[in-house]
């Protein structure tokens, strides 16, 4: 048992000393991923219900997602606005971090507390806010409002990435750079985007998840052809039991679990 006594980090805290903390992570990782687990085995029951365990096994519900026009029409929404919503807020979240972070302002920090208010706020005053104000300008039920309104909610979480990850940057590289005459957006893109470019790309994935998982706002401005897939589960359950969600809830978890280990087979082959 030599490794409880080795050092977790570079402090004199052993491993040992942390024994409460890693059964505290376990046990908080239990609650959150078992609930989540549960739902695979029930995408693959017979029943008309959700049945977990599952009495029978089917594929039926898969077979009803991938054969549904409507919920194929609203998967294809989702990826569109989800898509549109990362090529939007990754790099107005990267601007806004760069530029709050190499001012030296003194109110740099009050702009950056300002700027990341969608994750404070509370989503549904966000999505109440949101469809008074669509409402009077007609973008309600469209494409572009989503995007928008999603892409408030992403650019927060893309500014915080990449704060964080200029802080373990040197800029005084940027700095000789630009001393040696290069610009400052050459010096940006030839120095210190290639030294960040992981974290864009971790930025990257949070935004198109938090568009692609979203349902409080959507379940507000969405609707008709333009209703996502998130809303379309949401309406499945509130009007009536379709075990068809559980199998979409499967899909989804791949998915997302998927683009989180690409994201970090890439990183750990740059390393």
């Amino acid at each position: 048992m030599g490794w409880r006594k080795k050092p977790a980090s570079d402090t004199q805290i052993t491993h040992g000393d942390r024994l409460w903390l890693y059964f505290l992570a376990a046990v908080i990782m239990l609650l959150l991923v078992v609930p989540t687990l549960i739902v695979i085995p029930m995408s693959f029951s017979d029943s008309q219900y959700l049945e977990f365990p599952p009495s029978n096994w089917s594929v039926r519900w898969y077979e009803e997602y991938f054969e549904s026009a409507k919920w194929m029409r609203a998967t294809v929404t989702s990826l569109q606005v989800g898509i549109f919503t990362m090529l939007l807020a990754t790099p107005l979240g990267t601007m806004a971090a760069y530029a709050l972070f190499v001012s030296g302002h003194p109110a740099a920090r009050a702009v950056f507390v300002f700027l990341i208010t969608p994750l404070i706020v509370p989503v549904i005053l966000i999505a109440i806010g949101t469809f008074y104000a669509y409402g009077r300008i007609g973008l309600n039920n469209t494409i572009t409002g989503l995007v928008l309104a999603h892409t408030a909610l992403a650019t927060p979480l893309v500014m915080i990435v990449i704060t964080s990850a200029l802080r373990t940057y040197d800029l005084n590289q940027e700095r000789v750079a630009r001393s040696l005459g290069a610009t400052r957006l050459k010096a940006f893109f030839v120095i210190t985007l290639p030294q960040i470019q992981f974290s864009i790309l971790i930025a990257a994935l949070l935004s198109f998840l938090t568009s692609f998982d979203e349902v409080i706002i959507a379940i507000f401005i969405s609707g008709g052809v333009n209703a996502t897939l998130t809303k379309h589960m949401f309406s499945a359950l509130r009007d009536f039991i379709d075990p068809t969600i559980a199998a979409i809830s499967t899909i989804m978890i791949l998915v997302s679990t998927s683009l989180l280990l690409a994201t970090q087979f890439l990183g750990s082959r740059q390393k």
